[in-house]
């Protein structure tokens, strides 16, 4: 369905403005259907984000800054974001001993184990967005998103 019709525009609407449309309508399917996986594990999108980036450290902790480096939503408060996998026993934080000004943060058994819980259903969400794609117009999809982000950096 064109975005014209999705959004009942009865006026012409500029290229531009229809690739930005529908680069923010799209964004909002993947990110609802996300959060439908997410929900029954009581974890945001930007929880399950930071247990990413700490089980990629694979065993070695990550401070601060490393996590709100690697964030896909740099606007995310990477502190309120421990603080709450913490009270799930999601994650530890300890204070670095070299610096006691930073704080190194690590994946605990328990989020390794909700994230191997979620790997397939992840795996699963990400295949059906893709299946309308070949690997070649995924590859093409993939170029052009990147060249119209950078666009702006």
């Amino acid at each position: 369905m064109k975005i014209e019709d999705i959004i009942k525009s009865t006026s012409p609407i500029s290229i531009e403005k229809r690739t930005v449309l529908n680069i923010m309508y799209t964004q909002n399917i993947l990110a609802d259907k996300f959060n439908e996986i997410l929900k029954p594990f009581d974890i945001s999108v930007e929880q399950f984000n930071v247990l990413r980036i700490l089980r990629g450290q694979k065993g070695c902790p990550a401070n601060m800054f490393l996590i709100q480096e690697r964030m896909l939503a740099k606007t995310s408060n990477t502190t309120r974001l421990v603080d709450k996998l913490l009270i799930k026993e999601l994650v530890t934080r300890d204070i670095c001993p070299e610096n006691r000004r930073k704080m190194e943060v690590e994946i605990t058994k328990k989020g390794l184990q909700l994230l191997i819980a979620l790997d397939p259903k992840v795996d699963e969400y990400e295949k059906s967005f893709a299946q309308n794609l070949n690997p070649q117009e995924l590859e093409q999809l993939n170029l052009l998103l990147e060249k119209f982000r950078n666009l702006n950096n």
